[in-house]
């Protein structure tokens, strides 16, 4: 498929996936109570088949689903996502019984899934991480015990099941963590909730002496990193697909706007200030929406660069869309800064993807670490 533009199948998909949004996830959105988990709508977005869709469609199909919400319902967008990297691991690294205990919940809209990852001093760094998973038993029994903290977890602390990623081997590094799938009921598990600028279900989790066995293991034992890494490189191109769909909506609002509002004699839009200004948020999004496409596509097709396109992705997209939503804010004037407004609520929900999922510091460290090593390895080639 050309990178540069849609077929016409998949851009009806993408209108009629923004009518659904307006219509029936808009409202269930607005019922859901700040900072806690909308059930109700995630059980709608199971009902609609779009959280299934997450594990049966490719990296482009995914961007398409997160930009067409985004567009239109942000926490639609939101609650989609999180079904899809708490469950995700399930999916690709589960054993027969994980998979057959929680997809059909998970895709149903039955069960809230969660990707625990970061704490409190292993954020970007994620394979600093020091949650302990320490042997229950004899050397090789297959019982660990988990002792520490995750923070910043989205959905927590009211996730059903959680893809948990601990050290199982002290001073190893990233070679040193496996992948834990636990159920929010297991004994010695706790969190609380935390206040964000952005209103989500974000939390932290505590971990006191919760038991896990092998059976609880996604992927193999050590090798937790693969699975973390596996489910990055597939969401951090659709996090650049919700920072353009938040882009598209603040570009939307602003030619509205300057089209409505008179100043000075006559519309905003004959300004040439603002003009240009809309002019340069057009082409950034634009600009922003083909990265991500490339990067989903390279993703579908098994291509060797995908770390590299898919950090470029999520780079440009959630930096320009801060751009953009601040442009718009910036042409819109005191308006956009009320309670309620969309542009204050995209202020508010645009600032947080420069950050999660790898900060855009770390998406330029692994960028130019695959340049380099694509440098090196030709010099190794040509040698």
């Amino acid at each position: 498929m050309p990178v540069f533009s849609l077929e016409p199948d998949r851009a009806a998909w993408c209108e009629e996936l923004r009518a659904l949004a307006a219509e029936r996830l808009r409202p269930l959105a607005d019922k859901g109570e700040p900072g806690r988990v909308n059930r109700p709508l995630v059980a709608a977005l199971g009902e609609l088949g779009l959280i299934g869709r997450l594990f049966t469609s490719g990296a482009l199909d995914l961007c398409l689903m997160r930009e067409s919400l985004a567009r239109v319902c942000t926490e639609a967008e939101t609650a989609l996502a999180l079904q899809g990297l708490g469950a995700h691991p399930v999916a690709a690294s589960g054993t027969a019984a994980q998979r057959e205990r929680w997809l059909p919940e998970v895709t149903a809209g039955r069960a809230v899934a969660a990707f625990a990852l970061s704490e409190p001093d292993a954020g970007s760094d994620a394979a600093a991480l020091a949650l302990a998973a320490e042997p229950d038993g004899p050397e090789g029994s297959g019982r660990w015990r988990l002792n520490g903290e995750k923070c910043w977890i989205s959905n927590a602390p009211e996730a059903d099941v959680l893809t948990v990623f601990a050290r199982t081997t002290p001073g190893a590094g990233a070679r040193g963590v496996t992948a834990f799938l636990v159920p929010a009921d297991r004994a010695g598990l706790g969190g609380r909730p935390l206040d964000m600028l952005a209103p989500h279900a974000i939390g932290t989790v505590t971990f006191d002496a919760v038991p896990v066995t092998c059976d609880d293991v996604l992927g193999e034992t050590d090798r937790g990193f693969r699975v973390a890494m596996r489910t990055l490189n597939l969401f951090r191109p659709s996090v650049g697909a919700f920072a353009v769909g938040m882009a598209q909506a603040a570009l939307d609002a602003t030619l509205a706007h300057t089209t409505g509002r008179r100043a000075f004699g006559g519309p905003l839009r004959d300004l040439q200030a603002v003009s240009h200004q809309v002019a340069e948020m057009a082409t950034r999004t634009e600009a922003a929406r083909l990265l991500v496409y490339a990067a989903a596509s390279a993703y579908d097709e098994g291509a060797p660069d995908v770390p590299r396109r898919a950090a470029m992705a999520k780079l440009l997209a959630t930096e320009t869309a801060q751009f953009v939503v601040d442009a718009a804010v910036q042409l819109h004037g005191a308006r956009a800064l009320q309670r309620g407004h969309l542009l204050e609520h995209l202020y508010r929900e645009v600032r947080a993807p420069r950050i999660y999922e790898g900060a855009s510091e770390v998406q330029r460290t692994i960028i130019a670490k695959e340049l380099y090593k694509d440098l090196d390895a030709a010099k190794e080639a040509g040698a």
